[in-house]
């Protein structure tokens, strides 16, 4: 018997963004940037986009491995909070 897989391609974009209550001395050390260029910056918050391209055997285990990327590599849980959105590539 021979078992045939349909492998999918698929991009994610992955946004990495701290928890509420968490410092972000990027964003806080912008802002004031801003505000010294004469800007009205009144807060900046600093995240993290990725853009990943991959293959998968289904819309579902795509969504599972990028949940595992995040938990694994992506996102530290202690501290951060991140969302994806996931596309099939022709």
């Amino acid at each position: 018997m021979i078992i045939l897989l349909t492998i999918t391609m698929y991009r994610a974009r992955i946004e990495v963004s701290l928890k509420q209550g968490h410092s972000d001395p990027e964003g806080e050390m912008t802002t004031q940037s801003l505000k010294e260029l004469k800007f009205s910056a009144k807060k900046v918050n600093v995240s993290k986009i990725y853009t990943i391209v991959f293959e998968a055997e289904s819309r579902q285990k795509a969504k599972e491995a990028l949940e595992e990327m995040c938990r694994k590599l992506l996102a530290n849980p202690t501290k951060d909070n991140y969302s994806f959105k996931i596309e099939e590539v022709e």
